[in-house]
């Protein structure tokens, strides 16, 4: 029998599903540490996924509610590229990756999960992350808590 320790899920097996889009987010910060957003630009923001693929998996999105990014303004374009950017930057400052996975996927048939809103993901990568329980278990292993990496991403935004 394979055994994963997973204590963040239990919150959302249990917890209330929200109706709305889960990239549109409220417009006060005061839930901004339990969603994780890490930053609040002017049209787009940064935010952590709960369920990573990798430790400091980040994910950037418009404010408003895109599907594509031809429905994005220039300046929404613009700085969701420079978010994409400085959370690659912070990513190397805080955990020294040996390299970054970063893109969009844009409908259902490409693979978005959430394809209604557009977000890019940014996941960090170290030679040999995909260890033996990857391979032969097919299951990922996350090392560290979500808010203990939280907190080590928070400063550089």
């Amino acid at each position: 029998m394979e055994v994963l320790w997973a204590p963040w899920r239990m919150d959302y097996i249990l917890g209330p599903k929200p109706d709305e889009c889960v990239f549109c987010l409220p417009e006060t910060t005061e839930e901004d540490e339990e969603r994780l957003v890490l930053h609040r630009g002017e049209l787009a923001y940064v935010i952590m996924n709960k369920y990573p693929y990798n430790n400091g998996h980040l994910m950037v999105a418009p404010f408003r509610h895109a599907s594509c990014l031809t429905e994005l303004s220039r300046e929404e374009a613009n700085e969701v590229m420079e978010l994409v950017t400085r959370s690659v930057d912070a990513l190397n400052r805080a955990f020294s990756p040996e390299g970054v996975n970063a893109g969009l996927n844009l409908g259902d048939a490409a693979g978005a999960g959430i394809a209604a809103h557009l977000h890019f993901q940014i996941v960090p990568r170290w030679n040999g992350d995909a260890s033996f329980m990857a391979v032969f278990a097919e299951t990922r292993v996350i090392p560290e808590h979500l808010l203990a990496t939280y907190n080590k991403l928070k400063p550089f935004f």
